[in-house]
């Protein structure tokens, strides 16, 4: 047997916080891909320290749904899970390439398979690009538009950004929009002054957040200015400085998540490749046809946030 575990932080405070890995769970479950499919919270029950011991499958693929490396998954995660062994070296990331290792949960006896944040993979690059499409209901959006990317930023992990900057310089070589830019809330450039960074008339803002909540849909709103008090909402699109601003919201709520979160198992060595297939049909994905190396490598052809 064989198990998916989607580690988020959830929220004391923000009731919606842990809704993306109950929705991406329940997606991945549908396709009976795995014999059990469990959500776990650092702030929510159940929780990371005993959810290995829910489980009955002896291998476990654990997909942290954060944005970046960082804090939480190169070390709390791993002590929560009592991963004998972990050592962030065995990822051998430069901060965004984690791919997956496996370790040995003794107390439990099962074998657990690491997996790298949803939020670094480069098919997180695709689901910023469909929450471009959904936000504007233009499948073809791209043309005379500009794209900013939007994180928390913050010194303390400098891993935050390094997420940011690879989505934003992996779209912008797409040629698919007119200009591509990678803002933050507490560092420059900053989502505050988003008008001064484009000169295209409609500019689409996704935030690369797991979930909304006081960030996306207060803070950022304001500081953009598509509106003066978030309890009054936003149009979109919304007019600032003669700019057209079509603000997505957290693109952690973006339904093709599921498929990043297979494609990590993937590559961790599940058997996915149908699921992966099944879930991009359904979520508006890439083309099922186009099958990536990565899935490739799970079927056995080839080889593999806030943080």
């Amino acid at each position: 047997m064989q198990a998916l575990v989607i580690a988020g932080h959830g929220s004391h405070l923000n009731p919606g916080s842990s809704d993306p890995a109950f929705a991406h769970a329940d997606t991945i479950r549908e396709t009976g891909a795995f014999d059990e499919v469990r959500e776990t919270f650092w702030k929510e029950e159940p929780s990371f320290r005993e959810v290995l011991r829910t489980l009955e499958s002896e291998e476990v693929f654990v997909v942290p749904l954060f944005v970046s490396e960082g804090y939480f998954t190169e070390q709390v995660i791993p002590r929560e899970l009592r991963l004998e062994g972990w050592d962030i070296a065995a990822w051998e990331s430069d901060g965004t390439s984690a791919t997956s290792a496996t370790f040995h949960a003794s107390d439990v006896d099962k074998t657990v398979h690491y997996c790298g944040p949803v939020g670094t993979h480069d098919a997180m690059s695709d689901v910023i690009v469909q929450r471009a499409k959904s936000v504007t209901g233009d499948p073809d959006v791209g043309e005379g538009f500009g794209l900013a990317v939007v994180g928390h930023g913050t010194e303390r992990n400098e891993n935050s950004a390094k997420a940011i900057e690879y989505h934003a310089d992996r779209i912008r070589g797409m040629d698919r929009f007119d200009e591509v830019q990678a803002l933050y809330m507490d560092e420059e450039p900053e989502v505050d002054d988003v008008t001064d960074y484009f000169e295209s008339e409609d500019v689409v803002v996704v935030p690369l957040f797991v979930a909304d909540g006081f960030h996306t849909q207060e803070d950022i709103p304001e500081d953009m200015g598509i509106t003066e008090d978030y309890r009054l909402g936003y149009d979109v699109p919304a007019l600032v400085d003669d700019t057209r601003i079509w603000y997505a919201g957290a693109v952690g709520t973006e339904p093709l998540v599921a498929d990043v979160i297979l494609e990590r198992a993937g590559e961790a060595g599940a058997d996915v490749l149908d699921a992966v297939e099944q879930v991009r049909a359904e979520t508006g994905g890439t083309d099922p046809d186009a099958v990536s190396d990565a899935d490739a490598d799970a079927d056995g052809e080839v080889e593999e946030g806030r943080a």
